[in-house]
Order: structure tokens, then sequence, then C-alpha cells
């Protein structure tokens, strides 16, 4: 790990300033993980990427656990995003049917992907790791738009219907997202998800060199999705977020 974000920074961060790079870390132990966080941020590294269920690749505990509050706590002192990119771990996902043709196996795969993401949210929501690290930022990658919104509304039903107030959460999963966590689009329309989800908390992207990527159809693309959306919000989702949470 060591070397290949060694190699991030000599050989890509140092062509164009305009590739940023995020540092991958050790699943386990903790210090290991913080270790190799600090050493990578303070050689230039904006970002951490790691695995949102770490317990599925290798014996460790529960991600919700206290043990990793020191990962968490490093990002949030370091101020750099925590990064979990969808479809990740692989216990959230359900293989395709076996008689599928490649081509649809591949295609179900792409849109249920970033769909597992609502159970990442959720666990950092009701596992009162975002409560604990109020300062941690975390970006949920590659996940598009429309399920947040709908999640975040059941979320904060529920909050409410169950009484979870009464039980410590001081703040409700909508004010947790609000606070800390960015979702990522590249075909998603904006308008109808923007006063909701907040257009602070938008990030697009191309998803390039992905087979689902905008290219080359980019600009169209764009102008499509933020028909309806103001010149303040389209500047913050397409550029101003991501310069101000990698600090650019």
């Amino acid at each position: 790990m060591q070397a290949y974000n060694d190699w991030l920074i000599e050989e890509w961060a140092g062509t164009s300033e305009r590739f940023i790079p995020q540092c991958i870390v050790p699943i386990w132990p903790p210090a290991a993980t913080v270790t190799e966080i600090r050493r990578a941020v303070a050689k230039g590294h904006r970002g951490v990427i790691y695995p949102a269920l770490p317990m599925d690749l290798r014996d460790a505990p529960h991600v919700a656990e206290p043990d990793y509050d020191p990962v968490w706590a490093t990002c949030a002192e370091l101020d750099v995003p925590l990064c979990l990119h969808a479809g990740a771990s692989p216990g959230l996902q359900y293989a395709p049917y076996p008689g599928l043709a490649r081509t649809l196996a591949q295609a179900l795969n792409a849109v249920t992907r970033p769909v597992s993401s609502v159970f990442v949210l959720g666990l950092f929501l009701f596992s009162r790791v975002l409560l604990r690290h109020p300062k941690l930022r975390v970006v949920l990658a590659e996940s598009a738009l429309s399920w947040g919104m709908l999640y975040l509304e059941w979320a904060d039903h529920q909050f409410e219907h169950d009484g979870l107030a009464r039980e410590g959460y001081q703040l409700k999963p909508s004010e947790m997202f609000c606070r800390q966590c960015y979702l990522n689009a590249w075909f998603d329309e904006i308008a109808p998800f923007e006063g909701y989800l907040g257009a602070d908390h938008i990030l697009w992207s191309t998803n390039f060199p992905m087979a689902t990527s905008t290219w080359p159809r980019t600009r169209e693309t764009i102008q499509r999705c933020f028909e309806g959306v103001s010149a303040e919000a389209r500047e913050k989702v397409l550029w101003r977020n991501a310069a101000t949470l990698y600090r650019l």
C-alpha cells in the first residue's frame, strides 16, 4: 500500500495538478491504518479510500464498533474525506442469475451496485459513527442520487416513529447527512433532488473511464441534468463542492 500510494504521488500527482490522489490504507489493525493515513497525507494525498464493510474482506470487528474510532478521528483531524465506494463490499451484492447473458449480468450489476450504498449510509447514520465524529466527512462514491432522498425520508420517519431521539440521537438521519455526507452523480437530473439533499452535498463526475461514463457526451449530459438548476447550485455541484472538500 505504501508503494501504491507513493506511486500515485510520484507518477501522477507530479504530472498535473488536476490529478488529486487519494490513498488506500491497511484495513486492520487501526494503528496501521492511522499510520499510513498520516504518512500518505503528509506526502500530498487529499482523501482516504476505505472499504465500507472491512469485516467482509478479512477477520476484523464490525465497522460500527469503536475499534475504528482512531481511523475516523484521524480523517477528521487531518481534514481529509473518507471515500466509501459503492459496491466495494461483496456482502452487499447479489450474484446475477446464472442463466443471464454476460452483457445482461453486467448491466444488472451496474444498476444494483450503486444502490448498495443505502446499507452503508444507514450503517454510518444509525451506528452513531457520524454522531461520535461530527467533523468526519464521508463521500459515497459512484452512488447516484435518487435512492438518497427516498432513504433519508424513510429514515427520518422511522427515527421519529421509534423515538430514537430518546435513545441519545441528537440529530435526525437527514440532519447528520447534511452535516457530513456527500453523494456522487454523473447522469442524474439534479433539480428533483437538490431541494432535499442540498446542492452542497452533491458531487459530479463523468465516471470516466467506466463503461457507464457520460464521455464523450458529457457536455450534453450536463446540459440535460442541470436544467432548472440555479447558476450557484450548478457551480457547487460541478466543481466548487469538490474543491472545498479536497482543499484545492
